[in-house]
């Protein structure tokens, strides 16, 4: 063999051992021992919807309150149609009062300089568990309490005059909530809803993606009982909830799959569920309008690259122990950049429209989109910015 020949050979042997060994734990998943790597039980690419907003309408948006909140990742209206309010990174709910954000609520008692202000929403992961971390808003409309998906504290809930949050549940059948998501509340004060992980918390999210894992629930509360109940199991990272405008069933998006799933509270089919809508790409919140259809917000479209990785966890866990930083693997699921996609559909399924910017350009991430008098609210949970997109 030649110099050459033996020179690239030693190479590629050093190169293959360093990729397998990561000694200086670059990898995405150095810091997980026991992770493991799932298969997502992936509907056919040919079922994935294949419309595009053209025009990338999302960028005719106005983004407000730039750098005056960090991660708004949801955004509610209170009865009096107030606001908006919206719960960030510091593990504060804010409220607009029409000239400047005040603090309303907070979910952790033990706040203190650990919670300060910092230069971006992901700045606060490694505080989270101690601040809090306020996700999905909803407010009851009859007592006017805000009710709280703390992704770490469990569901709580808060008053009309704010405050500190009370604790209304952190467990379902012996069970700790780990990453409590979203809700929506029926007539009754029924709350529905979503504990992501019952493995990994908020902080590891990117880790959660990669892994796909299956111990995510959809859950009840009964005001009354003050119980807990799980309504259905084994889910790859659920995400966002939202009942229908007739209450007679709720959907909720499955993030790992990038479905929108109904559950029947209602006639015949009560307690079943079944799949509404295959989405684009990989899904946050829901939210209802005042017509009954559902609003996604669509952290990013589903590419061949994520979609191969969701099929083969094999060799996505491979691609996981390379030393490729979990910021850089992000990216890669992402398709590179940040970009953002929201899609509307009917309550039996159709697909009504699909908002987007495809680039990045103006609005990179949305978490939730809450449609109020011609305008959409878009709350997103790593940037530091609300955008507002008018199609009235």
């Amino acid at each position: 063999m030649s110099p050459a020949g033996t020179f690239a050979g030693l190479f590629f042997l050093i190169l293959a051992f360093y990729c397998g060994t990561d000694p200086f734990k670059h990898s995405a998943i150095s810091q997980f021992p026991d992770f493991e790597a799932y298969a997502v039980d992936m509907p056919p690419w040919s079922q994935l919807p294949i419309e595009r907003d053209t025009q990338n309408l999302l960028q005719k948006s106005e983004i407000k309150f730039l750098n005056q909140v960090q991660g708004p990742e949801s955004i509610a209206f209170d009865p009096l149609g107030r606001g908006p309010y919206t719960g960030v990174a510091d593990g504060r709910v804010l409220f607009w009062d029409g000239q400047s954000w005040t603090d309303f609520a907070h979910t952790s008692s033990n706040r203190s300089e650990l919670c300060d202000p910092k230069p971006s929403p992901l700045s606060y992961l490694k505080n989270e568990h101690i601040c809090g971390r306020p996700l999905g808003l909803r407010f009851d409309k009859k007592a006017g309490d805000l009710y709280i998906a703390d992704a770490y504290f469990g569901l709580m809930k808060v008053g009309p005059e704010g405050g500190l949050a009370i604790s209304l549940t952190t467990e379902a059948e012996g069970v700790p909530l780990r990453f409590t998501n979203d809700l929506d509340i029926d007539d009754e004060g029924n709350v529905y809803f979503t504990d992501s992980s019952t493995k990994y918390q908020r902080r590891n999210f990117m880790q959660l993606v990669f892994s796909a894992e299956n111990t995510g629930r959809v859950l009840k509360y009964n005001p009354t009982t003050k119980e807990t109940s799980v309504l259905l199991r084994n889910l790859q990272f659920p995400n966002g909830v939202s009942l229908s405008k007739d209450g007679s069933f709720f959907v909720f998006c499955e993030g790992s799959i990038g479905r929108l799933r109904k559950y029947w509270l209602k006639g015949e089919k009560a307690g079943t569920s079944e799949v509404l809508a295959v989405l684009p790409g990989f899904p946050d919140n829901v939210r209802t309008n005042e017509k009954g259809d559902f609003w996604v917000a669509i952290h990013c479209r589903r590419s061949i690259y994520t979609y191969f990785c969701a099929l083969y966890p094999k060799i996505r866990k491979f691609l996981l122990k390379l030393p490729i930083p979990g910021k850089l693997q992000y990216m890669l699921h992402i398709g590179g950049r940040p970009h953002a996609a929201i899609v509307k559909y009917s309550p039996e399924g159709k697909l009504l429209q699909i908002l987007e910017d495809s680039q990045g350009k103006v609005v990179k991430v949305v978490s939730e989109v809450e449609e109020k008098d011609g305008q959409l609210w878009m709350g997103s949970v790593l940037m530091p910015f609300v955008a507002v997109y008018n199609f009235a």
